[in-house]
């Protein structure tokens, strides 16, 4: 009985020295290593172009979004309605490459052409797109980068925009009364959903209609 004792006190340390800090880290480093080595040079410079093409579609809205101001004094919050071109990036980049991390990097690079390009919010969009690359790979990766339909789309799409419906509450309009907040956050996730998931699922494919996804599995729409 003693020994038998002790093969399962042994086994257990075994166990518990596996789920250590520095083993956790191992795993999740080859993690990394795997999919860097699945990466082809096509899937960074697409990302990468389509950022280019998209952020300076974000410069263009946000001249829209300053413009259009004035429109929505009768109710600030409903300026909203329009904010998900801002999360469209993500989604569609990861839809396109469908792999870890495209979605992060195309949104990335896109907020950084739109700051190059002059942004009234300065280097802030850099952090904001990045989190609205990371919210879409996140979804993505629990559908374990198998699920490339509509609801998928709007999913992610609707997650990336969670980070403004925090982020802008608490940084711009933190004198509005709560219901304005809640309702700005509510039509951002909103608009995200339909502009940004439906806009990015219907834009993949067209591009795969015309032949320009050839290389990516998304060449199938």
């Amino acid at each position: 009985m003693s020994e038998q004792a002790s093969s399962k006190r042994a086994a257990s340390k075994r166990s518990a020295a596996g789920r250590g800090p520095s083993n956790v880290f191992a795993r999740l480093w080859r993690k990394v290593l795997d999919v860097s080595a699945s990466y082809r040079t096509v899937d960074i410079v697409v990302p990468a172009v389509l950022g280019v093409a998209v952020g300076v579609i974000f410069w263009a809205w946000g001249l829209l979004w300053q413009v259009t101001g004035p429109l929505f004094a009768f109710f600030p919050p409903a300026q909203a309605l329009i904010y998900g071109m801002w999360l469209l990036p993500g989604v569609l980049g990861g839809l396109v490459v469908r792999k870890p991390g495209a979605a992060t990097l195309t949104s990335t690079a896109a907020a950084f052409v739109s700051m190059v390009l002059g942004t009234p919010w300065g280097i802030e969009v850099i952090v904001a797109g990045f989190l609205q690359g990371l919210l879409p790979d996140l979804v993505f990766a629990a559908a374990r980068y198998r699920r490339w339909g509509m609801v998928i789309c709007m999913a992610a799409a609707a997650a990336a925009g969670i980070a403004p419906a925090v982020w802008d509450n608490v940084r711009y309009y933190p004198t509005w009364p709560l219901s304005f907040q809640l309702t700005y956050g509510v039509l951002v996730v909103l608009s995200a959903a339909v502009i940004g998931g439906v806009g990015a699922r219907l834009l993949t494919s067209a591009l795969a209609r015309a032949g320009a996804l050839s290389a990516f599995p998304s060449a199938r729409g």
